[in-house]
């Protein structure tokens, strides 16, 4: 069976997300240089890079930038931009050395996309074995109590000559958020869903693969993690 993700990742997910721009990109990257996060002259690896607008401002600072991802069309703009190396692969199962990296980043909810926790487990245990010891980890994650709290059931918005309508939903057992994209010039949909993991659950997965949790934020300007924030960002490292 065909898993939501590979359905949706494609030339129309490149024109619902155009609003997340090359700013937001050099925004977060730019928070990730001044934490000390990542800095020029490492070995980075963008897991589930998209179009790679996040590899190519690590890139512009020096960093040596590997991006991976399962879209084969978003692959493909992600190379147009050139200057970084690109590899369609499953998160699951890396195809790369032990230790092969200083640096592992998940940008932008790129996270908790399948349906059992062992899954993402073992996304986060193929994340250790990349990583040279002493490596870090940072997942930019959303805020779980937030999308809760602020959930918007549905809006629309104009997709080129088409209507983009937009429906979202926690799943009935609260762990998912789920959302259904129709766009009305041929009546598609396509949908998105989110496990709902909060600090505390993901934090404990990465002390299970093997990673010491050590700060987390609550946006892209470095403020605080907190219930109504609207990021969840965790740096973890590999002891």
């Amino acid at each position: 069976m065909t898993e939501w993700f590979e359905r949706w990742f494609g030339e129309e997910y490149l024109h619902v997300y155009l609003h997340r721009d090359e700013e937001e990109a050099e925004r977060l990257v730019g928070l990730l240089a001044a934490r000390g996060w990542v800095g020029a002259g490492e070995r980075v690896l963008d897991l589930g890079c998209g179009g790679g607008r996040h590899a190519d401002a690590l890139r512009r600072r020096g960093v040596r930038v590997t991006g991976l991802d399962l879209s084969v069309l978003l692959l493909g703009a992600a190379l147009r931009r050139g200057g970084c190396c690109y590899v369609r692969g499953d998160m699951r199962s890396l195809p790369f050395a032990d230790g092969a990296f200083d640096v592992v980043l998940n940008l932008f909810t790129s996270f908790g996309y399948f349906a059992r926790d062992g899954e993402h487990q073992r996304v986060l245990r193929a994340v250790t074995r990349v990583l040279r010891r002493g490596g870090k980890f940072v997942l930019d994650f959303l805020n779980a109590a937030a999308v809760r709290a602020t959930l918007v059931p549905r809006d629309e918005r104009a997709f080129g000559d088409a209507v983009v309508v937009q429906e979202r939903s926690i799943s009935p057992d609260g762990r998912f958020v789920e959302k259904s994209i129709h766009l009305s010039d041929d009546s598609r949909t396509f949908t998105e869903r989110v496990r709902l993991y909060d600090r505390g659950e993901l934090e404990r997965m990465l002390q299970e693969a093997g990673l010491r949790p050590v700060e987390a934020l609550g946006d892209y300007d470095g403020g605080p993690y907190g219930a109504g924030s609207p990021r969840l960002i965790v740096m973890a490292e590999k002891p």
